[in-house]
């Protein structure tokens, strides 16, 4: 804070003699015209507007206000330093505001945005979610990224423990804007990451316990959450707090494994079970049940009886290949109709060629691109969470199937019901 301060008072005498941009005033301040100067000052900005201590960032903005009075209108100011939220003294805003003319800048809103790589370099700052403020509590949000870094539950590979972080450090290449769908999520939507739930790595049904308290105070708060995993066995914790406040839910489910397995090695809860103890709960509305994407060998001649005798609809790989999944979204919005629903995503329902990093594999899966024709069809529905599960970034050194998962988790925000397009 020391050298931020120093650096504040030096450019309150310096500004005198600039354009406001770094640049002597016959110098056009354009991104081209910047001098060494005015690209140093604007990367000092971005490491000085970290977040701060409650005391010292109200300090930090009653000198930027100070700095700013002395400064010339007409040229470019850093954006001012993140005001708190009303909700948390720690949480920042993330506005960018152009000075000195009323209205934002050409990335200013009134929600929390993605910061632009054009001014804040991708490795800068803490790893959250497209690089969002980061939020104690889901308090005054529309919509929340939370990771539940939890893979006790898996029977393969494990390693989705460290899925939530890869994808944050991978969801740095993500902007701001759904280019193809016309989505303006940070427009719409007051958007934060509010961290991880603490599991217990060495007791399932303790952390199931742990992710239903959890989940349960997001949904009182009226956010919708959007899960970073973990392993599946996540998703029905996750449910049981849904259904705690919208009743049976429908289900949107993308998987290579219907997950409906009733036991392994004698226990009940693990990965490969989640829906079958959510259908037992009463948790879903069976009748609006979808599972898209299934395929592999079985240790059962008929896999899928249990979830068909439920009434879900089952969508095996093989009716998937070479078609546009567009007319089966069709057919699923209107299964679905106007209540609630959760879209639960395990990235292993993507074929290994383009998704290697998970624990449990299986050849001739989904494409990215039907990927995004499930989702993007879910817009119009009243979804109210999200999961993308699965992601063990270890057995993927590219870092491809993190990238993947971070840009799907942002098509399922593009979704969200109340968010306007472009």
């Amino acid at each position: 804070m020391t050298q931020c301060v120093k650096w504040l008072m030096s450019l309150i005498v310096t500004s005198r003699d600039t354009a406001g941009c770094g640049t002597p005033r016959s110098t056009p301040c354009g991104a081209e015209g910047w001098s060494p100067r005015g690209r140093m000052r604007h990367l000092l900005w971005a490491a000085c507007s970290q977040p701060l201590p409650w005391e010292t960032r109200l300090g930090a903005r009653k000198l930027v206000a100070f700095a700013a009075a002395a400064t010339p209108r007409h040229g470019w100011w850093p954006p001012a330093l993140p005001a708190a939220s009303s909700s948390s003294p720690g949480a920042s805003t993330g506005h960018l505001q152009h000075p000195g003319h009323g209205a934002p800048c050409r990335w200013g809103s009134q929600f929390n945005v993605p910061p632009s790589a054009q001014l804040v370099a991708r490795p800068v700052g803490v790893c959250s979610m497209m690089k969002l403020p980061v939020q104690a509590s889901s308090e005054g949000l529309d919509a929340a990224f939370v990771g539940v870094p939890l893979d006790t539950g898996t029977s393969n590979r494990p390693g989705a423990r460290f899925g939530p972080r890869q994808i944050r450090a991978e969801s740095a290449m993500v902007r701001r804007y759904n280019a193809s769908t016309g989505a303006a999520p940070f427009d719409s939507l007051r958007v934060a990451d509010i961290g991880d739930v603490n599991v217990n790595l060495y007791n399932l049904p303790d952390s199931c316990r742990l992710i239903r308290e959890s989940y349960q105070r997001i949904v009182a708060s009226g956010c919708v959450p959007l899960t970073l995993g973990g392993d599946h066995t996540i998703t029905y914790p996750i449910l049981q707090a849904m259904a705690e406040k919208h009743g049976p839910v429908g289900l949107v489910h993308v998987d290579a494994h219907t997950d409906t397995g009733d036991r392994a090695l004698g226990e009940k809860i693990y990965h490969g079970t989640p829906f079958r103890r959510c259908v037992e709960e009463g948790l879903l509305d069976c009748s609006r049940v979808v599972q898209i994407g299934i395929r592999g060998s079985s240790y059962d001649p008929d896999p899928y009886k249990y979830c068909r005798d439920q009434g879900f609809r089952v969508v095996p790989a093989e009716e998937c290949w070479r078609n546009s999944l567009v007319p089966l979204m069709r057919e699923v919005r209107k299964q679905m109709g106007n209540k609630p629903v959760y879209l639960s995503f395990d990235i292993d329902g993507v074929d290994p060629a383009y998704a290697p990093g998970t624990g449990t594999p299986e050849i001739a899966g989904l494409t990215p691109a039907q990927a995004l024709e499930i989702i993007r069809g879910c817009k119009g529905l009243n979804i109210v969470g999200c999961d993308l599960v699965e992601v063990a970034p270890m057995y993927d050194v590219s870092g491809n199937t993190a990238l993947l998962g971070a840009n799907l988790l942002f098509e399922m925000l593009c979704v969200l019901p109340s968010v306007k397009t472009m």
